[in-house]
């Protein structure tokens, strides 16, 4: 059995979260589809190439060295979590049409449904889209060949 030594820092993971939900928070408040885009974009980049992603860079090239921030850096796979985030910015794509298609109300519950997701990981530790990416791979759907850390991860 393989033992692996990936690695993932929880802690750039949670202000990842903690500004996706101010962000799409703050957007509510200002009735903002442009700030709803912006968190997009980022959550999307940071998807399809992680040394892009904004908010962890934040953490990583400020917080972290600050000491405001400490790391906590444990065994598990990025996949599943580059999966939630890219789910999470492809809802928010469907936020935005609906916003600019005049359905103020689905846009909104869209957006509010990210940032329920995305509370219940930073507050509750658990990530949903890592949850729907561990049972495609025990579906064996194509693309999801990770499975979770000690079980044939």
């Amino acid at each position: 059995m393989e033992i692996t030594t990936r690695k993932v820092d929880h802690s750039a993971l949670k202000v990842n979260q903690a500004f996706i939900i101010a962000f799409l928070v703050l957007g509510f408040v200002l009735n903002s589809v442009w700030l709803v885009g912006f968190v997009a974009a980022v959550m999307l980049l940071g998807t399809a190439v992680p040394a892009l992603s904004l908010f962890k860079g934040i953490y990583s090239r400020l917080l972290r060295p600050a000491g405001l921030v400490k790391p906590n850096v444990i065994t598990d796979n990025p996949e599943p979590h580059r999966f939630a985030q890219g789910f999470g910015g492809v809802v928010l794509l469907g936020a935005i049409a609906a916003l600019l298609a005049g359905a103020a109300t689905l846009g909104w519950a869209l957006v509010g449904l990210v940032i329920v997701l995305a509370a219940l990981n930073l507050f509750l530790g658990f990530c949903a889209g890592c949850f729907v990416y561990y049972q495609l791979s025990k579906l064996g759907v194509p693309g999801f060949d990770r499975r979770p850390i000690g079980q044939g991860g």
